[in-house]
C-alpha cells in the first residue's frame, strides 16, 4: 500500500484528508454535517455584519451629511453647524492619483478668459443683475441667495439645489464668491458691445448656454438633479436607465430610419423638420413625432420614458428657441446622433467632434441631409456605428455626474480667482441650505431632491485641470471640424447630383 493512501475498489483516497466522510461512522457523520453548515452560517453572519461595521465607520469617517428635517427646522433655518464637528476639510488640490479632467474641462479657461487681464469687480458683477433670475454669494461654505426673478418652472430650484450638493460633495473647498445667474435659454453679453480699446470689461454672467458671439459663462443645467415638471430623473440615475435601454437591442436590429420627437411649435427651425417626416409620397428616412407634453401628463408620462427611446439607428438632435436640454440623452443611445447645425453650447458639447461623436446635418436643406445621412449610413453601417457607439461612451464616461460636478468645482475655483474684492451677503439675501429647499418641499420635487442628494462628502481630489488651449493648438480644433463638415457636405452634393440625374432618366 502506498503511504498516506488507501485503496477502496478502484478508487486510490487519502487517508490523511481533512474530509472524509467515507471513513467516518455513520452516526459521527451526522452531527459532524451539522456542524459544519452551523459554522458556515455562523461565518457568513460575523462576516456580513462586519461589513456593514466598517461601512459604517467609512461613512462616519467621511462625515455623513443627514438633512435636520425636525418639526423645528421647518421655519426654515439652517444648522448653526453645517458639518460634522469632527469632519476635517482637507486640501483640495489634485493627488497624483486624480484622473485627468474630461477635453470639455479646457472651455473654463475659455470662457473666463474676457477677464483674465482686468480681473472682476464688484461693479461688473452687480451690472449682470439686469437680466439675472439670482445672486449667488458663497462664504465659509455658506451659501446666500437674493433672488430678483423667478426661474421657469423649476430652473433656479434645481439649479441652487446642485449648487447646494456641490458643497456637501467639496466641504471646504469651494471658496468665497460672488456670482449672477440668468435661467433663460438665450444667451445675452454680447462680445461686440465690449469690443475695442476703451471699451468696459462684460458683467460676468453664468447661464446654461452660449454662442460663438456672445460672452456668458456657460453652467451645467438644472435637469442634472432632476426636472420636476416633465418627470425627468437625476443624472446619475438616468445613466444607468439610457445605459440599460441602449442594451436592449443590438443597432443593427433597430428601425434604419432617423428618429426625432419633441415639440416643434418653439422654433421655426423644427417645424420645418416636421416637413420631412415620411408621407406616401416622400421616404425621406424620418420619422418625426411631435411631444404634446400636456396630454403625456394626463397619461403619466407612459410615452416618453428617456431609457426607451433607443430603437432607431439615428436620432436627430435639432434646438429649440436656443440650445436643448435633450442632447444629453440623444447621444446616449448608441444610434448615430444627426445634428442639424447648432448655434448654442452647452458646457460639454464643444468637445463633440463631426464624424467622430455626431453626423453633421445641414441646417439650409435638412431633408435632403437627413435623407443622405441614413442612406450613407446604412450602406456603410460599421462606420456609422462606431460614430454611434464613441458618442454614448463619452456620455457614460465623460459625462458621469462626478465629472459634472467636478466641472462646477473648477469653474467656481477659478472664476473665484479672478475676483479683487472680498464677497459680501447681499442686503436682501437669505441663507440657503439642504433642509431649507428639501424639508418643506413636496412631492416630485422633494423626491427628485433626495434622490440627487449628496449624503457625504468623497474622500477623493476632484479631477486634475487641464492647461489652457494654446492659440495653435485651439486654431487646429476649430480647423479639423470645419474640415469634417466640409467633407460631409460634398459626400452630400455628389449624392443629391446623382438622385437628381436619376429622377430626370426615371422621370
Amino acid at each position: 500500500m502506498e503511504i498516506g493512501y488507501q485503496r477502496v475498489g478502484n478508487q486510490r483516497r487519502s487517508i490523511e484528508s481533512f474530509w472524509l466522510p467515507f471513513y467516518i461512522n455513520k452516526p459521527f457523520a451526522k452531527y459532524f454535517l451539522l456542524f459544519f453548515i452551523f459554522l458556515l452560517v455562523l461565518g457568513s453572519y460575523l462576516w456580513t455584519t462586519l461589513l456593514d461595521t466598517t461601512s459604517n465607520v467609512l461613512q462616519s469617517r467621511r462625515g455623513k451629511f443627514p438633512l435636520n428635517c425636525s418639526s423645528g427646522n421647518n421655519t426654515r433655518t439652517c444648522p448653526v453647524n453645517y458639518y460634522p464637528a469632527d469632519y476635517k476639510f482637507v486640501n483640495d488640490n489634485p493627488s497624483s492619483s486624480s484622473p485627468n479632467c474630461p477635453h470639455y474641462f479646457h472651455w473654463i479657461h475659455e470662457d473666463l478668459k474676457p477677464w483674465r487681464k482686468t480681473g472682476i469687480t464688484e461693479e461688473m458683477v452687480e451690472r449682470a443683475n439686469r437680466t439675472a433670475n439670482f445672486r449667488l454669494v458663497i462664504l465659509n461654505g455658506r451659501a446666500y441667495v437674493e433672488t430678483y426673478e423667478k426661474g421657469f418652472q423649476t430652473r433656479d430650484v434645481f439649479t441652487l439645489w446642485g449648487i447646494l450638493q456641490l458643497l456637501r460633495r467639496y466641504p471646504g473647498k469651494i471658496p468665497d464668491l460672488d456670482m449672477m445667474f440668468d435661467c433663460v435659454d438665450w444667451p445675452v453679453v454680447r462680445s461686440s458691445d465690449f469690443a475695442g480699446e476703451n471699451a468696459v470689461a462684460p458683467p460676468p454672467l453664468f447661464r446654461y448656454c452660449g454662442d460663438n458671439e456672445t460672452l456668458d459663462i456657460v453652467f451645467p443645467d438644472w435637469s442634472f438633479w432632476g426636472w420636476a415638471e416633465i418627470n425627468i430623473k437625476p443624472w446619475q440615475d438616468l445613466l444607468k436607465d439610457l445605459d440599460k435601454g441602449n442594451k436592449m437591442q443590438r443597432w443593427q436590429n433597430r428601425e434604419p430610419y432617423a428618429y426625432w420627437k419633441g415639440n416643434p411649435e418653439v422654433a421655426e427651425k423644427r417645424m420645418e423638420l416636421v416637413k420631412c417626416n415620411v408621407t406616401e409620397n416622400q421616404e425621406s428616412n424620418a420619422r418625426i413625432y411631435v411631444q404634446d407634453w400636456k396630454e403625456e401628463i394626463k397619461q403619466g408620462f407612459k410615452h416618453s420614458d428617456l431609457g426607451n427611446q433607443c430603437h432607431h439607428r439615428y436620432k436627430i438632435y435639432i434646438e429649440g428657441s436656443a440650445w436643448s436640454v435633450s442632447e444629453k440623452y440623444i447621444l446616449a443611445c448608441d444610434s448615430v446622433s444627426l445634428l442639424v447645425t447648432p448655434h448654442y453650447y452647452d458646457f460639454f458639447s464643444r468637445s463633440l467632434l463631426p464624424l467622430v461623436h455626431y453626423w453633421p446635418i445641414n441646417e439650409d436643406d435638412k431633408c435632403g441631409s437627413i435623407k443622405f445621412a441614413v442612406d450613407w449610413g446604412n450602406k456603410y453601417k460599421k462606420k456609422v456605428q462606431r460614430i454611434g457607439r464613441k458618442a454614448s461612451d463619452f456620455i457614460q464616461e465623460d459625462l458621469r455626474m462626478e465629472y459634472v460636478y467636478d466641472y462646477m468645482f473648477h469653474l467656481l475655483n477659478e472664476y473665484a480667482k479672478l475676483l479683487k474684492y472680498k464677497p459680501r451677503v447681499p442686503k436682501n439675501a437669505t441663507e440657503l441650505c439642504s433642509e431649507i429647499m428639501a424639508c418643506p418641499a413636496e412631492g416630485t420635487e422633494k423626491k427628485l431632491m433626495m434622490e440627487s442628494m449628496v449624503n457625504w462628502p468623497i474622500d477623493e481630489s476632484p479631477c486634475k485641470m487641464p492647461l489652457p488651449f494654446n492659440k495653435l493648438t485651439l486654431d487646429s480644433y476649430h480647423k479639423r471640424k470645419q474640415n469634417s463638415i466640409k467633407e460631409v457636405r460634398t459626400l452630400e452634393r455628389d449624392y443629391l447630383r446623382e438622385q437628381r440625374v436619376k429622377t430626370k432618366i426615371l422621370g
